[in-house]
């Protein structure tokens, strides 16, 4: 059996090697599963936009699997943390990978290092009591182990921007 989702629309198995039961990339696509993800968003007014490639990608289903959980993960920041008004999400296959990207123009926090991205740059983390966040860096050991980098750029009023990268060679 292809264990494989296309960006576009078809390809995948339902429930197979890590794929959130909630995700039906069989049936809606990546895309179609994130977007699914943005339903809270949008019910509270914010203002979501998408862009995605004109023509179909196949990746692997455990590809799709670990973009679908950052993507939840951010799109839960923003809805949770973030009050955005406005929020982007793209999907943009780059040389020999994909690339996710999710912007809003919310809160936004302060950084300071706790640890590492896959890009050797430092890693924010919020400058809460509680230190906030942790969802963020298990994303990134995530993507880290599949040879994905995650970028994650963020000031205090000036909203944050997730990108990840996986590679699909």
């Amino acid at each position: 059996m292809n264990s494989s989702a296309s960006l576009g629309g078809v390809a995948g198995a339902r429930g197979t090697g890590g794929v959130p039961e909630s995700a039906d990339f069989h049936r809606l696509g990546l895309a179609g599963c994130i977007d699914r993800l943005t339903a809270p968003l949008r019910r509270q007014g914010t203002c979501v936009h998408w862009e995605t490639p004109h023509h179909g990608l196949e990746i692997s289903a455990s590809c799709a699997s670990l973009l679908y959980r950052s993507a939840q993960e951010a799109l839960n920041n923003a809805f949770r943390h973030a009050h955005a008004t406005d929020v982007t999400v793209r999907l943009t296959a780059v040389f020999h990978g994909i690339r996710l990207t999710v912007a809003d123009n919310g809160n936004g926090f302060g950084q300071r290092s706790a640890g590492r991205t896959g890009s050797g740059k430092a890693f924010p983390q919020a400058s809460t009591a509680d230190g906030g966040h942790s969802g963020l860096r298990t994303m990134s050991a995530e993507v880290q182990e599949a040879g994905g980098t995650v970028a994650i750029s963020s000031e205090p009023g000036a909203g944050t921007e997730v990108t990840v990268t996986i590679p699909l060679d």
